[in-house]
Order: structure tokens, then C-alpha cells, then sequence
């Protein structure tokens, strides 16, 4: 009787049973780089720009306003005709760190190119994997950009990126340590938070893209608004820092302004370790001196005469008819729900207009996992008039140990009209 050779076969079966695990282990592979991914592109804060209220994720199509005219947030979904689902790794990298399309056009920096340039490999990897395979590709056409001349020929963006930009990778800070340096590369690269808090050259350009330049990070302005320095935050602890990017709110403050959309798409999303990491950060960099010394003594005074209700001033009548039930006579509002006025960045900043802004428009905080209220303070834009305002805001500012200059009826009116004009 002859014997059946099985070896062949056990052979076959054991291609096919290692083909199969290999397949399994490449789509595992995949499926968590599609994860990592998503992760990388909630620190990058993509959602932010690229997405608008109704419409498909990272659709694109949000009007940002700048300096230059409006610039149209572009379709990054892996469409193959509106979007880049015909972007190859290293076309995506090229738009990612250098502001370069594939046909050779260039990027206005609206889009943080100057910081992304600091992404590293394995994560520019990741964000493209999951961006090809890991969002729903959508056929949305957004508006085009136009800007006015000479801000339309884009490739002037070849000298600006030449003069202003740098193409290099992260550099880790000497002597720091790995928390720490975990926090600088997130924020000097897919949080691009110098974009914002970087103040800004006669181009247009941040002064400074990493903690190397005392510049970095030491406030800027953002559509007429004074954005705050970062630099140590002396009046922050690192707990309070965290609280602020994982809810919105801490013991002393509530976000505003382009920061709420930061908290709501971003930095609410992020790790306990990676919060940790960036609050470590800032507090690492320091050069930031006080707002200024704690007046106890004026403080009380102004709570004692808030109190009495007696021989008020305009602004100080405003101020208990309108603020002081949630803020307070103490002017300390409620810690993590009302945030402080007494010493406030916003309420001190040079500029006025952030705390013009809030009191005619209102704020509401944005719902994180952390935090899933949404307090709201009113706008009272139509109840009060310039002059009122201007009262009211210049009692914040000069109240309680706040020494800032007065507002002027006219400073709201501009703010006003702004706001009109929906900038």
C-alpha cells in the first residue's frame, strides 16, 4: 500500500496559517496607527481649523480672519477630487512641515507649517495613515482663498519661508528633563502654541519658534485681542495649568476667545501624562515676572465699598447690576465656575479689548469629558451703551488690586463695530 506524502500539504497549512496571523498582525499594526494617529491629530488641533459645525470632519471651509484678508480652511479629508486622498506620505509631509502643495503652490501660515516642521517621522507617519485611512472622505468644496494684492501671489511665500521659517526637527532641551521635553515638543510642534502667544514681526512672522529665544511664547495679539504670555504663568500652579487645558476653567480663570476652541478640540483630548508634560513645560521656561504685587489693601477697599452699596460711582453700579453675582464684591468669583477678575490677565491686558469683547458678547465655556457643564456668561451688548461700558470695564480694571488704564467710549465702539462686521 502506498503512503500519501503530507508533508506538502502540512507545509501549505502552515504558509497560510502564518500568512494569516501576518495579515491579522499588519491590520493590528494599522488599526493602532490609525489610533495614534487620531491622537496626533487632536495635538495638532486639526479639528479646530478644518471642521465646521455640521458638516463632515475636516471638511474644511472655516473662514479664518487675518491680518492679510480671510483665508478658507481647506478640505483634508482623503477625497480623491476636493480633498488629499491622492497625496502621497511624502506630498503630505511637504504640506505638513513646509507649507508646500503638490503642485508646487504655497501655503499661506495660517496653517502652522513653522511648527509642524518639528514633528517628528514616525508621527508625521502616523497622521497620514490615519488621515487616509482613519476619516470618511467628503466631496465639500470649500470656498477659495483671495486675497487682495500683493498678498495673492503665493509664491512670494518662497522668500517669506526663507527668511522666517526653519526646517529643522525638534531640538530636546540640554539638562531638562523627559517630562519636560515631552512638553516642548508639543508645544513647539503639533500644538504650534507660538502661533498665538509669540508676538509676531513686521511680516508677520513669530520672533521666536522654540524656548531658545526669550521671545518664545511671550505674548502676542490674535484679532485685536492681547494674547497672554506663557512663559512660567507665577500666578498658576502646574495643577491649575492642567485644569485650565483639560476643562476650560480653573481657580482663577475661564477660557475665551480662540481658546475655547482650543480646549474643545484639543487639549480636552489629551493624556493626564501629556497635560502633565506641557504645564511642566511652562513653568520650566519662567521669565515671566508677576502682573504685578498683590494690593491686599485696596482689594478690601474695594470689597467694603462694593458692600455698602453707598456713594457708588457709574462703573461701580454697573458692576453690582450686572457682575456681582457671580464675580462678586470680592472681585474672586467662584473657583473653577466663575473665574477671577481681581488680577485677571484679561482684565489688565494694555489692550482692552479681549475684556471689551467678553463684556458686550458674553462667553460661554465649552463641555469637556472633565467638565460637561456649559456655564455661560451673558453678552450685554444690547443692554448697555459705549459709555456704560466704558464705565463698567474701566471699575474692572482699576478695581479691587487691578491698576490698568481707563476705557474710552470710543475703544468700545470700535470693539463694537468689529463685532457688527462679525471679526
Amino acid at each position: 500500500m502506498k503512503m500519501l506524502n503530507l508533508k506538502p500539504l502540512f507545509v501549505a497549512s502552515a504558509v497560510l496559517l502564518a500568512s494569516g496571523f501576518a495579515l491579522q498582525a499588519q491590520a493590528e499594526d494599522e488599526s493602532q496607527l490609525i489610533k495614534r494617529g487620531e491622537y496626533l491629530s487632536r495635538l495638532g488641533d486639526c479639528m479646530a481649523c478644518h471642521s465646521l459645525p455640521g458638516k463632515p470632519d475636516f471638511a474644511g471651509g472655516l473662514a479664518i480672519e487675518s491680518n492679510l484678508g480671510t483665508i478658507y480652511a481647506t478640505n483634508i479629508t482623503p477625497d480623491k477630487t476636493h480633498g488629499i486622498g491622492n497625496y502621497s506620505e511624502q506630498q503630505f509631509s511637504d504640506a505638513v512641515r513646509k507649507g508646500i502643495l503638490p503642485d508646487g503652490s504655497r501655503l499661506y501660515p495660517a496653517m502652522p507649517y513653522p511648527a509642524y516642521a518639528k514633528i517628528s517621522d514616525e508621527d508625521l507617519h502616523a497622521l497620514y495613515v490615519y488621515f487616509m485611512k482613519g476619516v470618511q472622505p467628503s466631496a465639500e468644496q470649500v470656498p477659495e482663498t483671495k486675497l487682495s494684492f500683493p498678498f495673492s501671489q503665493r509664491w512670494g511665500m518662497r522668500f517669506w519661508n526663507w527668511a522666517f521659517t526653519a526646517e529643522k526637527p525638534f531640538q530636546p532641551i540640554g539638562g531638562a528633563s523627559a517630562e519636560v521635553n515631552r512638553g516642548a515638543y508639543i508645544v513647539e510642534s503639533l500644538g504650534h502654541c507660538g502661533s498665538c502667544h509669540t508676538p509676531r514681526g513686521f511680516a508677520m512672522n513669530e520672533e521666536a519658534l522654540d524656548s531658545s529665544n526669550a521671545a518664545f511664547l511671550a505674548g502676542g495679539s490674535l484679532n485685536n485681542w492681547e494674547v497672554p504670555s506663557l512663559r512660567g504663568l507665577p500666578r498658576w500652579s502646574e495643577q491649575e495649568i492642567v485644569d485650565y487645558l483639560q476643562t476650560g476653567r480653573n481657580d482663577k480663570a475661564a477660557t475665551g476667545g480662540e481658546m475655547k476652541a482650543v480646549v474643545e478640540h484639543s487639549s480636552s483630548h489629551m493624556t493626564d501624562a501629556d497635560l502633565k508634560a506641557i504645564a511642566a513645560y511652562l513653568k520650566f521656561l519662567g521669565g515671566n515676572p508677576p502682573l504685578q504685587a498683590y494690593d491686599m489693601q485696596a482689594a478690601q477697599v474695594t470689597e467694603a465699598k462694593l458692600t455698602a452699596a453707598k456713594n457708588l460711582t457709574e462703573g461701580e453700579r454697573l458692576y453690582l447690576d450686572n457682575c456681582g453675582a457671580c464675580h462678586f464684591v470680592s472681585g474672586k468669583g467662584a473657583p473653577g465656575i466663575f473665574p477671577e477678575l481681581d488680577q485677571a490677565t484679561i482684565v489688565n491686558a494694555k489692550d482692552p479689548a479681549g475684556l471689551i469683547h467678553t463684556i458686550l458678547q458674553g462667553a460661554q465655556q465649552p463641555s469637556t469629558a472633565k467638565a460637561p457643564s456649559t456655564l455661560a456668561m451673558p453678552g450685554f451688548g444690547q443692554r448697555l451703551n459705549d459709555e456704560e461700558v466704558a464705565q463698567l470695564a474701566t471699575f474692572v480694571r482699576q478695581g479691587w488690586s487691578n491698576n490698568a488704564p481707563a476705557v474710552t467710549p470710543a475703544q468700545v465702539a470700535e470693539v463694537r463695530k468689529s463685532l457688527k462686521h462679525g471679526e
